[in-house]
């Protein structure tokens, strides 16, 4: 494995809580792991920096389910803003204090007031609804003194947030001012607001976990609003990490790029052993996402009516949550799918469910990297899934699953039918997914990582 370089590991994301954001908490928490295994911060990993407003309790919580699931390595390298920003004594900590100007908040804005667990103001945020550029706003942040009264202002929440990360990466320096920190941001908010970052000694490596597209999602597709700011400060990262090639070079094509624009997937843990083929669930296929439209599992249910008709004791449970539960069931009950088609909920267990499955199911309408079926291929089961941007296709590359035209119910049937249906066909796939997911393997993903981040440390900052 490749060495990481000599220097102090920060992760940033915008909040980290169980079993919320989908693959996103899973994804981060998975790569601080990794990294720890490789060795970084001698084994406990990089730091995981938050910056919710919840409560000091609420984070101690997040903290200890985390650690019960095993997804962190050391639950103190867990750290939130909030948690932090607030004097034992009341008011503001110290650090807040000495970053605030004078000045007023805004008379046309309501305020949120944070308080510490004795129920004391340390800071009071601006309201600032139904915007997405939120993150952005030069709206006052009121910084509070022990006694309630404001002692000053901030500009905005980018101002409050690089305060804070100018004092942990001091902490992290420790006297040696030209100590070496790599900031790995999770979060497209956070990295439009650090791209500008003043620490020549920094360096801020973003990664993307999501498509930058909108419907139909073909490399010429409308851009999501959301990004548009995003690509016009992108080659100003020290490295962005894609995490499949596909968009990396649908990026590149559309925008142009310098050599910032890597690849680094998600890494995937195979398990110590595989369960064969032949000791599945006969039959049995399994989702795991959340009931979400992007997700089109209305397009699964209906597709396996015909997957029933051929194969009587097919079934499919779909493991997840959201707001179109009501609607799936109601779609469920008047297909006369009750005894074939389940939606059992959320799992903790997901390498449980696909280690008994005989097929994983996706029709999601796109992807950042499908992490879902790159686990399914990590436990050898096969796949059958909609050829949609980004990650199938490049999953599937070396094996391992079928592919099936974007939106085509027909074919979906007719992949599932024949897979669930040919022993050999079953058994020759489920073969060739452990081997394709040999591509995710911690260990080379963590190499392209170390990769990267030498290659910026190696260069002056582009901010």
């Amino acid at each position: 494995m490749t060495a990481f370089p000599d220097a102090e590991y920060v992760i940033l994301s915008s909040r980290l809580i169980p079993d919320l954001d989908g693959g996103y908490t899973f994804a981060t928490l998975a790569r601080a792991r990794q990294m720890a295994a490789a060795g970084v911060a001698d084994g406990r990993g990089p730091l995981l920096l938050t910056v919710d407003p919840g409560s000091a309790a609420d984070h101690a919580q997040h903290r200890a389910v985390f650690a019960e699931r095993e997804l962190v390595v050391d639950p103190t390298r867990m750290r939130n803003l909030f948690d932090e920003a607030a004097d034992p004594h009341g008011g503001a900590a110290a650090w807040l204090r000495a970053a605030a100007s004078p000045g007023e908040p805004d008379p046309a804005l309501q305020y949120r007031e944070i308080a510490d667990a004795a129920g004391r103001p340390f800071v009071s945020l601006p309201v600032i609804a139904n915007d997405p550029d939120w993150h952005i706003s030069m709206a006052p942040v009121v910084v509070h003194a022990a006694d309630g009264s404001s002692i000053g202002i901030l500009d905005g929440f980018g101002a409050l947030y690089r305060a804070w990360l100018d004092h942990v990466v001091a902490g992290l320096r420790n006297g040696q001012p030209t100590r070496q920190v790599v900031v790995l941001c999770e979060s497209r908010q956070l990295g439009e607001l650090f791209v500008g970052w003043d620490d020549a000694h920094a360096r801020l490596v973003h990664a993307i976990h999501t498509i930058h597209l909108e419907a139909p999602y073909t490399p010429d597709a409308p851009v999501n609003a959301l990004w548009d700011r995003w690509f016009s400060v992108a080659d100003r990262f020290d490295a962005v990490l894609w995490p499949t090639a596909a968009q990396r070079d649908d990026v590149r094509q559309r925008f142009g790029g310098s050599d910032v624009h890597v690849v680094v997937p998600q890494a995937v843990t195979a398990p110590a052993s595989v369960v064969p083929a032949r000791r599945r669930a006969r039959g049995r296929v399994v989702m795991l996402n959340r009931l979400a439209p992007g997700k089109r599992i209305d397009q699964a249910i209906r597709a396996f009516a015909g997957v029933v008709e051929a194969v009587p004791e097919a079934t499919l449970d779909i493991y997840g949550e959201g707001a179109l539960r009501p609607a799936l069931q109601e779609l469920i009950d008047d297909s006369g799918l009750a005894e074939h088609v389940t939606l059992p909920g959320a799992t903790h267990q997901p390498g449980a469910v696909l280690d008994e499955a005989s097929v994983f199911l996706s029709t999601s309408a796109y992807e950042g990297q499908g992490l879902s079926i790159a686990e399914a291929l990590a436990h050898g089961c096969p796949v059958v899934s909609y050829d949609v941007r980004y990650g199938p296709r490049e999953a599937l590359a070396g094996g391992g699953g079928v592919l099936v035209p974007d939106g085509d119910e027909a074919a979906l049937t007719a992949a599932l039918v024949r897979v669930l249906s040919d022993p050999e066909e079953h058994e020759r796939l489920a073969v060739a997914a452990s081997a394709s997911a040999q591509r995710l393997d911690p260990v080379r993903v963590m190499d392209a990582l170390a990769a990267a981040v030498s290659d910026a440390l190696a260069r002056p900052t582009r901010r």
